[in-house]
């Protein structure tokens, strides 16, 4: 009997042997990201190393890499950060070589042109000397390891580079050196534009009022310069590489000294304000090797790092508002629009051919020009005229963030100061604490001297104004060991009295500086401790607020409130300016200055003008207004806005003023480039981030529409006592590759205000690795 059950069981097995098997789904978009992840642990062979490196990533997905050689060291780094960040540098690289329409099409071709004009044309020995005298080497060996990342991954690429359906190039040395960086955090062409196409459409008394000069500066038309036909058309092209980069988003660094210290050595805090995007701007990594111990933050395309420390000195930056860009009108020949006007006579313009590949389309050919003063950015032929770009860019050195390779090395003041004047592009207000409790400040960046004019306008380029060089390192503004224990800065006019030099006119508003400064002077003397800097980076006090509270107390001496305001006008006094997420009153206030620049402004103007000054016309100048007119008047508009500000309130957050909150207003969205559908979203993108703050809090949080996209995504603060109690952040995470743990993991810490720990000494990184990984030479 037993033998019927087995005999069926066999013919049902045959059966089953015979049927075709059910299909398989193919792997899904998170299966393919995880299935091409960078190796993280054990052990791989590099042809091209000469030792075995060692890279232990902490907990956080920092890279600690411990080399033998410093050639290997930066191969490594070059080979980790491609590990994390391939598809960003393969971008970046592919925007400052003017490629991008390869891979994006049409769109991307104005931009393409734009950064091929930008980039360095001339003496490459000069170039690579003022970096560092080992600048060369540190970069080619970076390369390499990028290089080495790309062939090892020829079969299991990205995941972004299958989506986007391209893959990378081999580097070149050359691709550290491009300009596009450096000219998305320069100044100031695009101002002399705004400048000179308000002048002439609404006058000098508004174009000043509109667009202030700090120091004030009364706008003085160059002899010869023709005001019409300069607009906007002119930097057709730049956006793509400048960025949403303003001083009005800017950044914040400060230090005391041991006397201001819990610890009695100095303590350091910087967070430079970006674009906070995915995956980060900066790169955080550990750089172990001989002559090297440096850790902190960097641009992934880039060796080194650009804000840290090493075992003796940690550094920070901000951006100083150096004038570091000048529009010039050149004047073409009336028979030969080839030749431009120099002196009494003409000169050739260069032309260089060169053809754009477009994704999609035709490939678009480009005649690039260039006078002796830089590119041609625009040609009217019309007016005779070609629009040329005098900017620092055109000198050697100044590759953005390169000149960090000799501040990484700097061991006490005086070797900073003397990298400090490698550092030549960007700007910076670099802060500098040592192990032996000194602080200082130095201004660091190309200034060019301008004899006779002041560069607010356009100018002829006929030769009466040409730069007559730049300001020695050593006449750029500095302090060291400052009696009061503390130095900061916060993109604010730096400009000590008495300074003999002019070095700009746009600066930020010093709201953030003046919020910085309050919690120094704190009466009684206080002791910082670490935890007080990380509350000081988070500090959402509006000191705009403030001065709009105050004058909404002086309200009501001419004219009582409407019944409906009085309870909103009696919370509002009461709170303390506080724009944190959570609150009400931070979102009521929001609004309600938003409100203030058109109902201030917009009836002393014709509907043009205002069309042309709106962009200028921001809340704080709308308060300064109000503060001049009369109190009936002042009054009048402060209740008139409150009430639009209130029914905006109850349209946006609905009718109950008991869940009214800042955050539900004021967020940060991470959304990937590549993020195009239901399932590329899922993988791909991050839930959004509420945020308190706004674009003059020290902890900045700014952009269009509320979208706070402009903040801190890196921070540091720097225990020169014990370089291990150091902390830092770092927005969403080390790993751009989707699927990587390290691609999100710290975006929870950054919202709740929270850091990680800086891990320095061998003995805390071995203590607290996760991943091991060792590069053997070999192939």
């Amino acid at each position: 009997m037993r033998s019927v059950p087995l005999l069926a069981g066999l013919l049902l097995c045959a059966a089953c042997s015979s049927a075709p098997p059910p299909p398989v789904a193919p792997p899904s978009l998170e299966e393919r990201a995880q299935a091409v992840l960078a190796q993280t642990s054990g052990t791989l062979r590099l042809a091209g190393l000469q030792k075995p490196v060692t890279v232990l990533r902490d907990p956080w997905g920092i890279p600690h890499i411990y080399a033998e050689t410093q050639e290997d060291l930066f191969f490594a780094q070059g080979f980790v950060a491609a590990q994390d960040r391939l598809f960003q540098m393969e971008l970046w690289r592919r925007a400052g070589e003017g490629r991008l329409a390869e891979i994006l099409g049409p769109r991307a071709v104005a931009g393409d042109r734009f950064a091929r004009l930008l980039r360095y044309r001339g003496d490459m020995d000069a170039e690579w000397a003022s970096y560092a005298p080992d600048a060369r080497e540190i970069v080619t060996a970076f390369v390499r390891g990028v290089n080495a990342f790309i062939a090892q991954s020829r079969g299991r690429l990205p995941l972004e580079f299958e989506l986007a359906g391209f893959t990378p190039e081999p580097w070149t040395p050359e691709v550290c050196l491009l300009r596009h960086a450096s000219w998305a955090v320069t100044l100031n062409a695009g101002s002399e534009v705004a400048r000179a196409r308000l002048l002439r459409e609404v006058g000098a008394e508004l174009t000043e009022r509109f667009l202030p000069t700090d120091p004030p500066k009364a706008l003085e038309i160059p002899p010869g310069l023709d005001l019409t036909g300069i607009g906007p058309e002119i930097l057709a092209g730049s956006g793509a590489l400048r960025g949403p980069v303003s001083f009005r988003d800017g950044s914040n660094n400060w230090v005391v000294s041991g006397a201001l210290s819990a610890t009695g050595k100095p303590l350091l805090a910087n967070d430079p304000h970006r674009a906070l995007q995915l995956p980060s701007l900066r790169w955080m990594v550990h750089l172990v090797g001989p002559g090297w111990n440096v850790i902190g933050a960097g641009e992934p395309a880039l060796p080194g790092v650009s804000a840290g420390h090493n075992d003796r000195v940690g550094f920070g930056f901000t951006i100083v508002g150096i004038d570091q860009q000048d529009l010039v009108v050149e004047e073409t020949h009336p028979d030969d629009p080839g030749l431009v006007r120099f002196g009494d006579g003409w000169e050739t313009l260069q032309v260089e051919r060169q053809t754009i590949r477009v994704k999609g389309g035709d490939p678009v050919e480009v005649d690039l020009k260039w006078t002796r003063h830089g590119p041609v950015l625009h040609e009217d032929p019309a007016r005779r005229r070609a629009y040329v770009l005098r900017w620092v860019g055109g000198e050697p050195g100044t590759a953005g963030y390169l000149g960090a390779l000799s501040l990484n090395r700097a061991r006490t003041w005086e070797e900073f100061q003397k990298a400090a004047a490698r550092w030549k592009v960007p700007s910076e207000n670099l802060l500098y604490a040592d192990v032996d409790g000194n602080i200082g400040w130095q201004v660091a960046g190309l200034a060019p001297i301008r004899k006779g004019w002041d560069g607010l306008l356009p100018v002829p380029g006929d030769g009466r104004f040409e730069w007559q060089g730049f300001l020695p390192p050593g006449e750029l503004p500095s302090a060291f060991n400052p009696p009061g224990g503390f130095l900061a800065t916060a993109n604010h006019n730096i400009t000590p009295a008495g300074y003999p030099h002019v070095l700009g006119y746009d600066w930020a508003p010093p709201d953030r500086y003046q919020r910085i400064l309050q919690a120094f002077r704190v009466p009684g003397g206080q002791k910082f401790t670490v935890q007080d800097f990380q509350e000081l980076q988070h500090d959402v006090l509006s000191v705009s607020a403030k001065r709009l509270l105050r004058l909404l107390g002086l309200a009501g001496r001419t004219q009582p409130a409407q019944e409906a305001l009085r309870p909103w006008i009696g919370r509002l006094l009461r709170w303390d300016g506080s724009l944190g997420k959570d609150s009400a009153e931070a979102a009521v206030y929001a609004l309600w200055s938003a409100e203030l620049p058109a109902a201030v402004f917009s009836p002393q103007l014709t509907a043009e003008q205002w069309k042309l000054l709106a962009p200028s016309a921001s809340p704080q100048r709308a308060v300064e207004a109000l503060e001049a007119v009369r109190p009936e008047e002042r009054d009048a508009v402060l209740y008139r806005t409150l009430a639009a500000a209130l029914q905006k309130a109850e349209e946006k957050l609905g009718p109950d003023p008991a869940s009214w909150r800042w955050g539900a207003l004021h967020q940060t969205p991470f959304r990937h480039p590549l993020s195009t559908g239901e399932a590329q979203s899922a993988l791909l993108d991050l839930p959004p981030v509420e945020r308190g703050g706004d674009a003059g809090t020290v902890n900045a949080a700014a952009g269009p529409g509320f979208q706070a996209v402009h903040g801190a995504s890196f921070r540091e603060i720097l225990d020169v006592a014990d370089w291990d109690r150091s902390v830092a952040t770092n927005v969403p995470g080390q790993s751009g590759q989707p699927g990587s743990p390290h691609y999100a993991d710290l975006l929870p810490l950054w919202a709740g205000g929270e850091y990680f720990p800086l891990l320095f000494s061998r003995e805390q990184v071995d203590l607290q690795a996760k991943d091991k990984l060792v590069l053997q030479p070999g192939s």
